[in-house]
């Protein structure tokens, strides 16, 4: 059954990519395997996952929008073809009949004896809220196959060499005859003994059973750039498997997962907090200290403040990705405390001030503001 990104991260097709990002950070954090131990959760990660790889990157959603899936999902490295530029039916006939030759015709022969690039790699690392923000260095380990030291990538003992492959002749492909309704044809494959490099190895070498690559497994220091997030992806270059005969090293890619922090909450640069405060300091004001990321810092309550009020302490949110001298705010939502008891001597002179407002000596004044606290 085909899926619809879109719907996978709950977003309309005409989402930006800030509603994408906020999208996918909200249900990698519920269904990340170390946050969600349920079954179902692992496969719903994936495909979050898949989703946001594709609809992150503006060249494969836009794949995406024309080809649905199978335009991102192209065989092999080479991706998705777009049949629109193949130049005509032609074209597509002999796309399609690329492994056969006419009769008494010749076929362009396709070796993979030469070096090739090697995997890609994925390392998912996670982050404490704070190394989010101001990043860092993170030491990481990894396994990955790296060139064989004994046999130096050719997969054959020391002293000997691969020869020619008996079935193929070097070719690195076989060749069947096909009759068909439109004719002879004449199919080419990959050689099955030599699986296409033409050559076949007799004496292995020991050290890597004729590979010519071994798992190794590796520290690296990960350097974390200022303000990432869950999502964020850093592209390690080399760092991936190497290539087959002496091909070269693919790349890691890290993919970041920030973890949740019991005080502070992220909305894009900013940082979101509480603080509560007596119903006193909302109405005479006060200078209090909090938290924040870089540490304590004073807030001033105004005097009347009310609840729900947003205060903002400019400059201590979160740095912005690749621009880290610029930074979003600390955002403070101020809840106000109501006591359920009071003593004596406050009611005494709550009493008085209630009832002084009530002759109408501040019409308008502490009654409201008091009546309207007391009575949410």
């Amino acid at each position: 059954m085909a899926r619809d990104y879109y719907e996978t991260l709950g977003v309309s097709r005409n989402a930006t990519q800030e509603e994408i990002k906020r999208a996918y950070r909200r249900l990698a954090r519920k269904y990340h395997p170390d946050v969600n131990q349920e079954v179902s959760a692992a496969d719903r990660f994936k495909e979050i996952n898949e989703a946001h790889e594709v609809l992150s990157e503006p060249d494969k959603r836009s794949r995406y929008d024309r080809f649905g899936e199978a335009g991102v999902s192209g065989a092999g490295a080479g991706g998705f073809q777009d049949f629109g530029d193949m130049g005509g039916f032609a074209d597509i006939f002999e796309s399609f009949f690329s492994g056969f030759a006419g009769g008494g015709g010749g076929t362009t022969t396709r070796r993979r004896s030469g070096p090739t690039r090697g995997e890609d790699l994925r390392y998912d690392l996670k982050l404490e809220f704070r190394e989010a923000i101001f990043g860092g260095e993170k030491q990481i380990r990894i396994s990955h196959l790296e060139t064989c030291d004994t046999c130096k990538g050719s997969g054959a003992k020391p002293g000997t060499k691969p020869r020619t492959c008996t079935t193929c002749g070097g070719s690195g492909q076989v060749r069947r005859a096909t009759r068909t309704p439109f004719g002879s044809f004449t199919q080419v494959s990959t050689c099955p003994t030599c699986t296409g490099t033409g050559q076949m190895i007799e004496d292995k070498c020991e050290t890597c059973g004729g590979v010519g690559l071994k798992q190794v497994t590796k520290k690296l220091k990960i350097t974390i750039p200022k303000g990432v997030d869950s999502g964020t992806r850093l592209r390690v270059s080399g760092e991936g498997d190497a290539g087959q005969k002496g091909g070269p090293h693919g790349d890691l890619y890290v993919y970041l997962f920030v973890q949740a922090d019991q005080e502070f909450e992220r909305e894009g640069i900013n940082i979101l907090s509480t603080v509560r405060v007596s119903y006193l300091q909302a109405i005479l004001g006060d200078k209090i200290i909090i938290n924040t990321v870089d540490g304590e810092k004073p807030l001033t309550i105004p005097a009347g403040t009310q609840p729900g009020t947003v205060l903002t302490l400019e400059g201590l949110g979160v740095p912005k990705l690749g621009n880290p001298v610029a930074r979003g705010d600390h955002l403070v939502t101020v809840k106000i405390e109501i006591p359920t008891k009071v003593s004596g001597e406050e009611r005494e002179v709550l009493e008085k001030l209630l009832e002084k407002h009530r002759k109408g000596a501040a019409k308008g004044g502490i009654e409201g503001f008091l009546g309207g606290i007391f009575h949410r």
